[in-house]
């Protein structure tokens, strides 16, 4: 435990079914204090989830001028963001349009802002379960 970060943000995701209904948040990490909590949106997948919460700690944490790190524990979401794109393969419809509009909104944000913010992968295999996780596994 004693690598971690703890004056930092965590961020997370939960999906119940894969498709299936997606929330996500973002807490402080020494205190799990919630920091945003965005959703349910009714189809979605925990990818874009994850993914949506990263870029929205880092815009929140920019915007705030904070110095914090920030952790997620989505290998794909760290991924997506560093590529400033969301590979998705869900399919667009009329119960996901909102979803599909926050993500587009995600990708130009990555796209037209730098950020300092170091991005860390959280170690749930040495650290435990990630502090922002809803608990429903």
């Amino acid at each position: 435990m004693s690598n971690i970060v703890f004056r930092s943000l965590s961020v997370d995701a939960s999906c119940s079914g894969n498709p299936g209904v997606m929330e996500y948040r973002g807490v402080y990490t020494d205190t799990g204090r919630e920091v945003f909590h965005i959703g349910p949106f009714r189809e979605a997948t925990n990818n874009i989830g994850e993914f949506l919460a990263l870029v929205h700690g880092l815009a929140l944490l920019k915007q705030q001028q904070s110095p914090l790190p920030i952790y997620s524990d989505s290998v794909t979401a760290l991924a997506w963001v560093r590529n400033k794109k969301c590979k998705t393969q869900l399919p667009r419809n009329e119960v996901n349009r909102s979803l599909f509009e926050l993500v587009e909104r995600a990708e130009k944000w990555l796209r037209t802002n730098t950020y300092t913010t170091s991005v860390l992968k959280w170690d749930t295999q040495q650290w435990g379960e990630i502090p922002a996780d809803f608990g429903r596994k």
